[in-house]
């Protein structure tokens, strides 16, 4: 390909068996930030597609869910967060349940708060919230950004991945200080790595 955005584009829609390729757009130019490698191995990272996908499935065909609730769902290293909103704590825990029969689920963090769906403005806010936190991750000493996976809900920051609980709590507070975040909740898998 000779178009270089093209290129970067194709392999971002690669992104689960590859290496990620970050970019950032500014005043319509696109360059390369980062190229990073995922610290999971690539087994790992298509079963958290899958279970994201698994989980995903469950909640379109649940017709109360998919009308009612907005949902998302992310897996890291078997790790799983759902979060969003839903109008009963009923609707909250079936959820959770569906997640709970997708295999190679390690452990769920439900964050679903008990209340109507967000609108459409505050998820495209969440979204610049969340790029603003991964950009401000490159300034975050001897960190892999392949290590954090970022989810941004109704302003809350959901931080998941490997790392240590110094570089955590380091993380933590750098993105704590992101214009927008209200509040920053950790999620991090201990690496054993001693702080």
């Amino acid at each position: 390909m000779k178009n270089p955005v093209a290129l970067c584009l194709a392999l971002v829609g690669f992104g689960a068996l590859l290496p990620a390729c970050t970019t950032m757009v500014v005043g319509g130019a696109v360059s390369t930030a980062a190229v990073t490698s995922d610290s999971r191995g690539t087994g790992t990272i298509v079963d958290d597609h899958l279970i994201e996908s698994k989980a995903n499935q469950f909640f379109g065909a649940d017709g109360l869910l998919s009308q009612q609730a907005h949902l998302v769902v992310t897996s890291f290293n078997g790790i799983v967060l759902i979060a969003g909103q839903t109008p009963t704590d009923e609707m909250r825990t079936r959820a959770e349940e569906y997640v709970m029969r997708v295999g190679k689920v390690r452990n769920i963090h439900n964050e679903v708060t008990i209340e109507a769906p967000t609108p459409t403005l505050q998820r495209t806010n969440d979204g610049l919230i969340t790029t603003k936190v991964k950009t401000t991750l490159f300034a975050v000493k001897d960190l892999d950004s392949g290590t954090v996976k970022v989810v941004t809900e109704n302003g809350v920051v959901f931080l998941m991945g490997l790392l240590d609980k110094a570089t955590g709590d380091a993380v933590a507070e750098k993105v704590a200080t992101v214009s927008g975040v209200q509040k920053v909740v950790k999620l991090f898998e201990a690496t054993g790595k001693a702080p």
